[in-house]
């Protein structure tokens, strides 16, 4: 009889052992069919971000990293939680009790919460700036009132270098303002004063022709999207009436484009006989009356 029952035990142990290690099986199984659906799901997510930042602005290298950078986050992030559940619950299946381990993974996770705010809120901030593509490397942006070329885009810092050269380093979770002044295209504004006895309509017509022939030239034409906008008179100025407009150029050629404009102006200007104020002065000279002798 104890014969039985120990063949009966063996028999209930191994049917148990066979049934466990079919269930593990499947799971793992399971898990690896869903890696590769992930995998293909996400290299048509980068895909599609890759033709839509094509159609949107030209496919560049830095747009091309920007998306890969998504991607490769969305995927490692996705398989760690996968494998994560997995890995636990292949252990309940080997009979381990997961409720302690839980317990102790949301106790740590609790400590390390506590002393690394700032790094857990400075890379969440900069995985945001990444993914919603709000600054990229080589942008000129202005960053809580400090404007400079983006050197550097960090999921814990953004580093911008200024007109000085001085390095100006930002913990992405203190960013409060954040403005980019090449994304896409730039503009050059321009207010330009004359006198006020000028024809206004001469000299919008004046602009409008360096505009037009900066537009023809080999150098600067190619950096500028359009002619200038010219949005008229814009203010009365103390000595001066000011015309205001804007040329729309490539990113960060601003700056090139709007220096020679405001060149060809003032020789357009000075050939034309318009007058540029500026302030003057006048001395009197009061003679002096001679002393009776």
């Amino acid at each position: 009889m104890n014969i039985g029952l120990l063949e009966f035990f063996d028999e209930i142990s191994i049917r148990a052992l066979a049934l466990g290690t079919v269930r593990i099986a499947t799971i793992l199984v399971v898990a690896w069919i869903t890696t590769v659906i992930l995998k293909k799901l996400l290299r048509k997510l980068k895909t599609h971000l890759l033709e839509k930042s094509r159609l949107a602005e030209g496919l560049s290298e830095e747009s091309t990293k920007r998306v890969e950078t998504i991607t490769r986050l969305i995927r490692e992030a996705v398989l760690i939680a996968l494998w994560l559940i997995v890995a636990l619950i292949v252990l309940k299946e080997l009979g381990i009790e997961i409720g302690p381990i839980l317990a102790g993974a949301g106790i740590l996770g609790l400590a390390v919460g506590f002393g690394a705010q700032n790094l857990v809120r400075d890379v969440i901030s900069g995985f945001f700036f990444i993914i919603e593509d709000q600054v990229r490397v080589g942008d000129v942006a202005v960053v809580n009132g400090t404007a400079g070329l983006v050197e550097q885009l960090n999921f814990r810092t953004i580093v911008l270098r200024d007109l000085a050269g001085v390095v100006h380093v930002f913990p992405n979770g203190t960013v409060n303002t954040l403005s980019n002044m090449t994304k896409n295209w730039s503009g050059y504004v321009f207010d330009l004063g004359v006198a006020y006895k000028e024809d206004i309509d001469a000299v919008v017509k004046i602009i409008a022709q360096v505009g037009e022939e900066m537009k023809r030239d080999d150098t600067f034409g190619p950096l500028m999207l359009e002619v200038p906008e010219i949005f008229g008179l814009d203010r009365f100025h103390d000595s001066a009436v000011i015309i205001k407009g804007r040329i729309r150029t490539k990113p960060s050629q601003q700056w090139v484009v709007g220096r020679e404009f405001l060149r060809r102006i003032k020789y357009a200007f000075d050939a034309a006989g318009i007058v540029i104020p500026f302030p003057h002065r006048t001395v009197y000279s009061i003679p002096q009356e001679k002393a009776p002798s």
